[in-house]
C-alpha cells in the first residue's frame, strides 16, 4: 500500500505533464531612428573663410618664475636706501658722538664754544619724517655758512608712554650723516633737549644751495 507521501509526489509529476508550456513574454518594439536631414531640415553648408585660426598655446610644463622687474641703478638704490634710517628707532641714546678720525680733543672744544653757533633748527612739532627731511636740508645749507650749528629736537616728555622719539632719532640720523663730525649735549647733565654739531667744511667747488 502506497504511503500518503508517495501518493503527492506522483501527484505532482502528473501536473506537471499536463501544464501547457509558459509563453515567452512579448518584447517591447524598437522605435525606427529619425533621419538626421529629414529632422534638421533644409541647411545649407558655410563657406570656407580662408581665415586662419590660431590654436592656443600649450601651458609650459615647468611654472615660470616671477618677474623681478628691471634692475636698479647704483644711484637709484642709494636714493632709496638713504631714508631708510630712522624707520626703526633706536635702542640706545647717544650723549656724543665723534667720527672716528677725529682729534681726541674735538668734544670739549665743542662744548667749550671753540666753533660759533652760525645757525639754529628747531624740531619742536615735527613728524619723524618731517624732521628727516628739515634736518637734511638744514645741514646742507648750512655748511656753507660756519661750521657749528644748534640742533633742537626737544626733551621728548610729550611723546607716547613718555619716551623720548624724536630725541633718539635725530642722535641717530646725526650719526649716520656723512657731513657730520661731531655732536655732543649743548646743555649740561645730558638730559637736554638740544644738540651742538660739528659740520665737515664744504669741499672747494662745491654747488652751494641758496634757497
Amino acid at each position: 500500500m502506497k504511503t500518503f507521501k508517495d501518493t503527492l509526489k506522483g501527484l505532482r509529476q502528473t501536473l506537471r505533464q499536463a501544464a501547457p508550456p509558459r509563453a515567452a513574454l512579448p518584447q517591447p518594439a524598437v522605435p525606427e531612428e529619425a533621419d538626421f536631414r529629414q529632422s534638421v531640415g533644409k541647411v545649407k553648408p558655410l563657406k570656407p573663410d580662408d581665415r586662419h585660426h590660431p590654436q592656443p598655446p600649450k601651458p609650459s610644463p615647468r611654472p615660470r618664475k616671477p618677474s623681478q622687474g628691471p634692475a636698479l641703478h647704483a644711484a637709484a638704490c642709494q636714493e632709496i636706501l638713504q631714508h631708510q634710517i630712522g624707520w626703526f628707532e633706536p635702542t640706545h641714546q647717544l650723549q656724543q658722538y665723534a667720527r672716528p678720525g677725529m682729534p681726541s680733543a674735538t668734544l670739549k672744544r665743542l662744548r667749550q664754544g671753540n666753533w660759533p653757533v652760525c645757525a639754529q633748527l628747531d624740531l619742536h612739532g615735527y613728524t619723524r619724517h618731517q624732521a628727516q627731511d628739515a634736518l637734511a636740508l638744514f645741514i646742507h645749507r648750512a655748511r656753507h655758512r660756519g661750521q657749528c650749528v644748534k640742533v633742537i629736537h626737544g626733551k621728548g616728555f610729550g611723546s607716547p608712554q613718555g619716551e623720548p622719539v624724536l630725541k633718539k632719532l635725530v642722535r641717530s640720523w646725526l650719526q649716520h650723516h656723512p657731513d657730520v663730525l661731531a655732536f655732543c649735549e649743548a646743555e649740561a647733565g645730558g638730559r637736554g633737549g638740544s644738540l651742538l654739531v660739528l659740520l665737515r667744511r664744504p669741499a672747494p667747488g662745491e654747488i652751494r644751495d641758496e634757497g
